[in-house]
């Protein structure tokens, strides 16, 4: 992981940056963005409150900011050798997210905090362009394979699979069979058509 990834990311940060975004996650995931203080994160990560707010103006900015750079909701994107395999290990990641405790009470924190502020919603964006950027590799691998054109709309393609696990595990609350990102995989890649 590099340097950058391991702090605050693109603006710098302070020295404990992995303590203030690690307790951010933790007390939204406990107490949702109602219940999140900046000084309850200054407390729980042992970091003077006036640091935070030196760094982060609002705890929209702070969890935004924690968003990107905590190593909770770090991942590596994969090479499988295929675009299926990768889009399926993708969408693993995705399910164990919202499956996965604290990872899925962020999750469903997050989503629910973002309806209702939209200084939080700006940072939501600004984390799932960041996924996309982190994602590139897997499309950019599957184009000089020859099994994506290089048009593809990854972000509608990565919206379609990850769209169905929250439709299935947060709106409908419905177990995901054992073959459900294979499923999903191929149904997005295939499309659900007869071909004639």
């Amino acid at each position: 992981m590099s340097e950058e990834r391991q702090g605050t990311r693109r603006s710098g940060g302070p020295r404990k940056a992995q303590e203030i975004f690690d307790a951010t996650l933790d007390l939204l995931a406990e107490k949702g963005y109602e219940g999140l203080t900046i000084e309850g994160v200054a407390q729980r990560s042992g970091v003077n409150k006036t640091t935070i707010y030196r760094w982060w103006p609002s705890k929209g900015a702070l969890l935004g900011a924690a968003l990107i750079g905590a190593r909770q909701l770090d991942f590596t994107p994969p090479d499988t050798g295929s675009l299926a395999g990768d889009l399926e290990a993708l969408l693993h990641t995705v399910v164990t997210l919202l499956t996965t405790r604290p990872a899925s009470d962020i999750a469903v924190s997050v989503l629910g905090a973002a309806t209702q502020s939209p200084e939080l919603a700006v940072h939501v964006r600004d984390f799932f362009a960041d996924r996309i950027a982190l994602e590139q590799p897997v499309f950019d691998r599957a184009v000089a394979r020859g099994e994506l054109p290089a048009d593809t709309d990854i972000t509608l393609l990565m919206d379609l699979l990850a769209g169905a696990a929250w439709v299935r595990v947060v709106l409908r609350q419905l177990p995901l069979e054992d073959d459900f990102a294979a499923r999903t995989v191929g149904t997005v890649l295939d499309g659900a058509r007869v071909r004639t």
